[in-house]
């Protein structure tokens, strides 16, 4: 049965007029495609127990029915052995038993740019994949790792003066503007200085566009890297096929989003989301971050917008552990600002353990209540491909001064949609008599609504106009 809302918050015995601030967008994304895409990011190692493409492969159909729009695989290319990681610091050849089975390594540190990690399968299995995903009218796109490559690269023998050196001339891993190392001592810091290793750089990218026509990257700390050489790559893979390009990057350098790069990290945003859970943030904050954004990095370009992904997932803490019985209300958020929504692998079916970054792990997908994570996320990506929740759709926000706790959220031209999250431990009344703030709306999705009209802690309502 529908149910409809005929009156604003009432949230306290003085009803006030909810101001409205309103982002204006004011221009569009190269990539028609990502407009009302959902993303979700596929870990290989850990999808199934074999760890393989062929494996991956058969779970394609349930993507396609979860609604996704776009795959990002996390690095699919060998991973090197020389100073890789076991358990923290720790290398596997510095163990009394180096065992290079046990212990992947990071697949962040890359010994070929063309090749595909042994484990997974072969190039040709990639190929297969991408052409399945097209025919099911899904996008595929590749993490990049531009800023770094494994000690083992061939690269490193061949061409040393292509990294980084220290004072005295030995190659260094990544090193902060401090001159203090990240941590990442798996991995050679590159030196974009040399114009032979960006020519190189850029055919390795190009390599699995015209071999496997991939859909565009995910660039691994796309800030590290200078803006010119991704104008560079970025006019380069354009010539062979219009692509779509997500930096692992925010506020830090905004020209990369005049041309290079169509979408960034969410990243202040999650952060933002996992303080209000915590109760040191307000949702006035969530308003506040994304006006900030788009002041900096303009409309062009958009989030992407995520409650959890790999390094959060691993290093941070599951949902569960960041933000409790928050979740849904913060995966609505999600959804419902403007930006592309991501899916990590295991989400949809509640993922609720760190999966290890240098081992071999993998996804429970029979836990409990796994269908109704599922059906959840479904929905939402049913919603997000209505044209209101387009990157370059209105969105506006009804500020109520009486209460703290709610974000209201209008989404498309006529505000075709209306999002009310209660992003609080408190119950409060929303429904009332006939005084207006959502007077005509039917609900679409609701969570936490009680008979009454009572929306209890973290709940929310998905209204759309009648």
């Amino acid at each position: 049965m529908k149910k409809y809302l005929y009156l604003a918050l009432i949230l306290t015995a003085c009803n006030q007029v909810p101001q409205e601030t309103t982002s204006v967008i004011v221009d569009v994304p190269p990539s028609e495609w990502v407009k009302n895409a959902t993303i979700y990011e596929v870990n290989v190692r850990q999808y199934t127990p074999e760890g393989t493409f062929a494996a991956f492969e058969q779970r394609l159909p349930k993507l396609k029915e979860l609604g996704v729009d776009i795959l990002w695989f996390m690095p699919i290319q060998p991973i090197g052995k020389k100073n890789r990681k076991a358990v923290g610091d720790t290398f596997v050849q510095d163990l009394e038993n180096p065992d290079y089975d046990k212990y992947w390594g990071s697949p962040y540190s890359i010994s070929d740019y063309k090749a595909v990690n042994p484990k997974y399968g072969e190039v040709a299995d990639f190929k297969r994949i991408i052409k399945k995903c097209h025919e099911m009218d899904i996008k595929v796109i590749l993490d990049w790792v531009g800023n770094h490559t494994a000690w083992d690269n061939e690269w490193v023998v061949n061409n040393p003066e292509w990294y980084t050196h220290d004072s005295t001339n030995r190659i260094t891993d990544p090193i902060g503007e401090d001159g203090k190392s990240w941590g990442w001592t798996d991995v050679a810091d590159l030196n974009y200085d040399s114009k032979e290793m960006r020519t190189e750089m850029i055919a390795s990218m190009k390599f699995w566009i015209e071999e496997c026509d991939l859909d565009g990257f995910r660039c691994d700390v796309a800030m590290e890297v200078p803006t010119n050489f991704w104008n560079e790559a970025r006019v380069a893979l354009d010539s062979v096929k219009p692509i779509f390009m997500l930096a692992e990057s925010e506020t830090h350098k905004p020209d990369q989003f005049q041309s290079a790069f169509d979408a960034y990290y969410g990243w202040e945003m999650h952060h933002i989301m996992n303080e209000i859970y915590k109760g040191t943030e307000s949702p006035a904050k969530v308003i506040e971050v994304m006006n900030t954004k788009d002041s900096i990095n303009g409309t062009k370009a958009f989030p992407m917008n995520f409650i959890t992904n790999h390094d959060e997932n691993s290093w941070n803490g599951t949902i569960e552990e960041r933000m409790a019985e928050s979740w849904k209300a913060m995966a609505v958020l999600s959804y419902s600002l403007r930006g592309m929504p991501l899916i990590y692998s295991g989400q949809e079916a509640g993922l609720n353990h760190r999966l290890s970054f240098f081992g071999k792990d993998e996804v429970n997908w029979d836990a409990e209540k796994a269908s109704d994570y599922f059906s959840f996320y479904q929905r939402l990506n049913e919603l997000k491909a209505d044209s209101s929740f387009a990157v370059d759709a209105p969105i506006s926000f009804d500020e109520e001064y009486e209460n703290k706790d709610f974000l209201i959220i209008n989404r498309g031209i006529k505000n075709e949609y209306r999002i009310i999250i209660n992003l609080s431990k408190n119950n409060w009344q929303v429904i009332g008599h006939d005084i207006g703030l959502v007077n005509g709306y039917d609900i679409v999705q609701s969570d936490s609504l009680q008979d009454g009209g009572i929306l209890e802690a973290w709940g929310y309502i998905i209204l759309k106009k009648i």
